[in-house]
């Protein structure tokens, strides 16, 4: 071959490796547009996961969970509603064993769960992380199910060891001697047992044998050996198990972006509210919350109504949106009660398609009378995250005090 040639056919060679290099994904970046279907994209939301048709996975239902107990017997209802007629499309019901920690009394292991608050028979109990509000408790509660709403995760007490705590799960309209154990042995503290995505396994703290505190994970299916899933912070924040494959994050008021590029949480001496995912499991630290966005005001995330902008309750107690990246106001507040009402309205629930958000509307304390303490059901109300807009109140009798509001799909 004539020299020139060569030199032709190397200059094409090495123009097409440039290109190839040049629509590769650089070592440690990801491609900016890659969604939650491509399985090597990590930590990006739960929409890569295909769940059975069911009303409680369709568009347009509301879930919520109630814990039910009578003298022998404990069950948590999970039902799904129509958020226009309020009336109820289907009910599973989950078995609480006897051996569960479903309350914390004198004389038995005190166990941090999200079935604790669910569960609390008094209002006025203490909430096992501290903080008891509607913002706080309805993402810890909506991290006992999996996305289908077919298991649920229990902390399970050894009856014959006061110091031992395992984890398990049960599934909807079961038997209640049917619940899963998953293993554990004698000196065991497993606690904050939660679902993965997919139902295929429960997570949870546990103390290692040096002492430290981790997050672990064992199969709900097959062999239950324990999993070690990265570094915690004690049992006193929950867990969220989120993203393909799936991770935890150890925090307060986790709410997933719809597109899963970030997640708000909130913890001890942790300066932020808004943080990029990552592809490890481990608490919300210092460390972890490099880059953060504080949102200025905000005393209660109630969800993402956009990949950009969050629902907040706010210090003055009215809502507003923020920008996620600015930390900002967005918008004119939305205020729900006025000072003359005497009342305090919560966040619980943001629409699906961000345009809704369901407020609890409620006294600021339970009032003393004659000794005995009187509690009101709330007043449940749909408001648009839109000023201007219509309110209406949810009436259903099965809607109480006791309910959380988990999803809307």
């Amino acid at each position: 071959m004539r020299p020139a040639v060569v030199g032709k056919a190397v200059a094409l060679v090495v123009l097409a490796v440039l290109r190839v290099q040049a629509c590769s994904p650089q070592p440690g970046r990801e491609k900016p547009d890659s969604g939650p279907s491509a399985p090597s994209a990590p930590y990006l939301g739960n929409r890569g996961y295909t769940l059975p048709d069911s009303p409680f996975t369709r568009r347009g239902t509301v879930v919520t969970a109630t814990c039910d107990m009578g003298a022998r017997w404990a069950s948590v209802s999970v039902r799904a509603w129509d958020p226009e007629t309020w009336q109820q499309r289907a009910e599973r019901e989950f078995p609480i064993p006897s051996d569960a920690a479903f309350s914390n009394v004198p004389g038995y292991k005190a166990v941090n769960s999200p079935l604790v608050e669910l569960c609390g028979v008094d209002p006025n109990t203490p909430s096992p992380y501290g903080v008891s509000t509607s913002e706080y408790m309805a993402p810890r509660i909506r991290a006992l199910f999996d996305l289908s709403f077919t298991r649920m995760a229990v902390v399970l007490r050894d009856p014959r060891s006061m110091k031992t705590s395992h984890v398990g799960y049960v599934v909807s309209g079961a038997a209640l001697e049917d619940v899963v154990r998953l293993g554990g042995a004698a000196g065991d503290d497993e606690q904050n047992a939660v679902m993965s995505p997919d139902g295929r396994s429960v997570w949870f703290t546990y103390t290692a044998s040096d002492g430290r505190q981790r997050i672990g994970s064992r199969s709900a299916d097959g062999d239950h050996h324990l999993s070690d899933e990265g570094p915690a912070t004690g049992h006193g924040l929950p867990l969220t198990v989120s993203g393909k494959p799936a991770r935890a994050v150890q925090a307060n008021m986790v709410h997933l972006a719809p597109n899963g590029r970030r997640l708000t949480a909130t913890a001890p001496k942790v300066f932020g509210t808004v943080f990029d995912t990552w592809n490890s499991s481990g608490p919300l630290t210092r460390t972890s919350a490099r880059g953060a966005a504080l949102l200025s005001g905000c005393v209660g995330v109630v969800g993402w109504i956009g990949d950009d902008r969050v629902l907040c309750r706010t210090s003055s107690g009215v809502f507003r949106t923020m920008d996620a990246r600015t930390g900002r106001a967005v918008g004119a507040p939305i205020s729900v009660v006025g000072p003359q009402d005497g009342m305090v309205a919560e966040g619980m629930l943001v629409s699906a398609d961000g345009k809704r958000f369901i407020v609890s509307v409620h006294l600021p304390n339970a009032q003393q009378n004659d000794g005995d303490y009187v509690y009101e059901d709330p007043d449940f109300r749909v408001v648009p995250t839109t000023p201007g807009g219509s309110t209406t109140h949810i009436s259903n009798a099965f809607l109480d005090r006791r309910t959380a509001f988990l999803s809307w799909l």
